[in-house]
């Protein structure tokens, strides 16, 4: 069954870009570098998910970056705030 949603991922796209890329006419090959790279990464992303559901998503890097800063700033501002 999992086939067959990767199947259906791969049609999604290729439809997406069946229906993108003739409007992407002239000098835009930066437009569809771009359009073609983060459609693959969507879709390596979306199988990916297919497989291993349990796989922590953006939110969650996000937070694993961003909290030691968030810690730091609290307390700086605690200790110059009284």
């Amino acid at each position: 069954m999992k086939w067959a949603s990767v199947l259906g991922i791969a049609a999604v796209l290729g439809l997406m870009t069946l229906y993108e890329w003739p409007k992407m006419k002239g000098n835009m090959k930066k437009e569809k570098i771009t359009f073609a790279a983060v459609t693959l990464a969507g879709g390596i992303l979306a199988v990916w998910l297919v497989f291993y559901p349990g796989t922590p998503g953006p939110t969650q890097l996000f937070d694993f970056l961003y909290k030691p800063l968030v810690h730091y700033i609290e307390n700086l501002t605690a200790e110059r705030g009284g």
